[in-house]
């Protein structure tokens, strides 16, 4: 009766694949060895090397990430605005749909950053015009809105309207110079009926501005 000699353990190929990030399974694939013998080299090693596992894991890199159907339909509900409008969603709509959709597609883009990006999202996503950086008029449109945002809430702090005339400095400053130039636009008709209706709506008496301490014959801060 004849008997196979066993390759001594480990087999210095095999422990190499594994350690750079190859599973047993795709190691006896690739190899046509059986599985079982890739097994019982591969715990030798181990037994021998205790950093080789973690070698083997840092190698292979993070588990693929699920995708669930609640994000699928986040990125189908994304692709249908985008290719209806002709926008990305903002972050500072009064539609709490469209800033939920906003806050997600913002997760995806620095999961794009940080090269973690699902690949079902990955590739859902590519259908879009450069979606991780939107064109500039998009771009553009959200700064407006972060800063009607941002006056909102300066005003709802209890501040008066910001100066522009005065030296002041940070988020005054920058409020103040930002406002001051929907005024200009509104005044000669350039400012947009949507962004006109905006400040309306969420900034009654934006356009006079501030009434107290005024010198008689100024005009509008």
């Amino acid at each position: 009766m004849t008997t196979r000699r066993r390759t001594a353990a480990p087999n210095a190929e095999w422990v190499l694949m594994y350690r750079g990030g190859l599973t047993r399974s795709r190691i006896a694939a690739l190899t046509r060895a059986p599985a079982a013998t890739i097994g019982y080299h591969l715990s030798v090693a181990l037994a021998a090397d205790p950093g080789l596992q973690a070698e083997h894991e840092k190698a292979a890199g993070p588990p693929p990430v699920q995708v669930g159907g609640q994000g699928l339909a986040r990125m189908r509900q994304l692709m249908v605005m985008v290719q209806e409008t002709g926008r990305y969603p903002s972050r500072t709509t009064a539609d709490a749909d469209e800033r939920r959709l906003a806050s997600w597609l913002e997760r995806r883009r620095r999961d794009a950053a940080a090269g973690t990006l699902a690949p079902a999202y990955r590739d859902g996503l590519a259908a879009l015009p450069d979606w991780q950086r939107p064109p500039r008029p998009v771009a553009d449109e959200a700064r407006w809105r972060d800063r009607l945002a941002a006056l909102v809430r300066y005003r709802s702090a209890g501040h008066d309207w910001p100066r522009h005339k005065t030296i002041v400095t940070g988020e005054e400053h920058d409020l103040s110079v930002w406002l001051h130039l929907q005024r200009q636009k509104a005044r000669r008709g350039e400012l947009e009926p949507d962004k006109a209706g905006a400040l309306d709506e969420m900034l009654p008496g934006w356009r006079s501005g501030r009434q107290r301490g005024r010198k008689p014959g100024t005009g509008t801060v």
